[in-house]
């Protein structure tokens, strides 16, 4: 079977709502709810229309489609610039150290500083592939085609760019960190408070948790245990993230505790290595493994294909070109698979 990346469409709409039922909460970026996707689509569509113009709060929403029965099989989510309708609030990590002289002790404790740091950064995330999926790489397909998305629309995005990891829910659907934080404050379980802040966003939470830093010895141990830490279905994500560059810089979501990755967006390993070509020939089998993208905003598509250089351009081979819709002269990104 052959899969492809491309934009999302209103007919995405109800693949979209089976599969977010599936995620198993804690993922905010695709709630199963009618509504809350389908203004997702409809930003998704605005961004892709317009073609020029400068960096504004965007949201593309692309599509892993099987080309052979048309199936929906994954979708991820690029933001352009967070934090430009409401603040875009984390938690930073940091540590106050004091000295007592009369005890000649000194103490250290870390702390939980609301902030707007990363305000104005792109972001990717909404990655969910179908459990039915979960081989042959199409996780990595999903996750990279982003990077050459924005490879190739730089002038959409901001110099810095960040992903946030969804942190440790346990068994009954609850969240250690929103038990011992925020949920003392509103009263409100997490599977409540989840639900609520999938469709309406966290805002409700910022505007209501104290503003003064936390200090993380008042929690309860579980909740102290959940800091920084992704949920286990995200560790293959938090490595890949490592891999592309993103690095955890003491941020952490203030709903569920879960990391926060940033890096430098022309850092990132897929969008420095990425190369743009001109497709000489294609042939049955072409070269090395490859991510190969082509189009513009609404036209975009991914898929894996091989890759050769070749003295006027390069050689890809044909199921990719068939998958991607493209012959010899047309111009592709690529990048190794790796």
């Amino acid at each position: 079977m052959s899969f492809r990346i491309r934009a999302a469409v209103d007919a995405d709409l109800q693949h979209l709502y089976e599969m977010a039922k599936l995620t198993g909460g804690g993922f905010t970026n695709l709630p199963p709810d009618r509504r809350a996707l389908t203004a997702k689509l409809e930003r998704s569509h605005a961004a892709f229309a317009r073609t020029d113009g400068p960096v504004q709060d965007e949201l593309f929403v692309l599509i892993l489609e099987n080309i052979e029965t048309q199936e929906v099989r994954g979708t991820c989510q690029i933001f352009t610039q967070v934090g430009q309708s409401y603040p875009f609030y984390s938690y930073r990590i940091g540590q106050l150290t004091q000295h007592s002289r009369e005890l000649n002790r000194t103490f250290r404790a870390d702390m939980l500083s609301l902030a707007t740091d990363l305000e104005g950064a792109s972001e990717v995330g909404g990655l969910f592939l179908h459990p039915g999926e979960r081989a042959g790489g199409l996780g990595l397909l999903l996750a990279r085609s982003r990077y050459l998305f924005i490879k190739m629309h730089p002038a959409r995005f901001a110099d810095r760019i960040l992903a946030e990891l969804r942190g440790v829910i346990d068994e009954a659907g609850g969240s250690p960190f929103w038990d011992g934080l925020a949920g003392r404050f509103f009263g409100m379980n997490f599977q409540d408070a989840d639900q609520f802040n999938a469709i309406n966003g966290h805002q409700f939470i910022a505007d209501l948790m104290p503003k003064h830093p936390i200090y993380t010895a008042m929690l309860t141990e579980s909740a102290r245990a959940a800091i920084g830490l992704p949920h286990p279905s995200g560790r293959a994500a938090m490595r890949m993230l490592e891999n592309e560059g993103f690095a955890f810089d003491n941020y952490v979501d203030i709903f569920d505790g879960g990391p926060t990755m940033t890096a430098r967006t022309d850092q990132v390993r897929t969008i420095a290595q990425a190369q743009n070509s001109i497709v000489a020939t294609v042939e049955p089998d072409g070269g090395t493994e490859a991510l190969v993208a082509t189009g513009t905003l609404a036209d975009f598509r991914c898929a894996f294909g091989r890759v050769r250089d070749v003295s006027a351009g390069i050689a890809i081979d044909e199921a990719c070109a068939q998958a991607l819709d493209v012959a010899e002269g047309d111009r592709v990104t690529h990048v190794a698979r790796l």
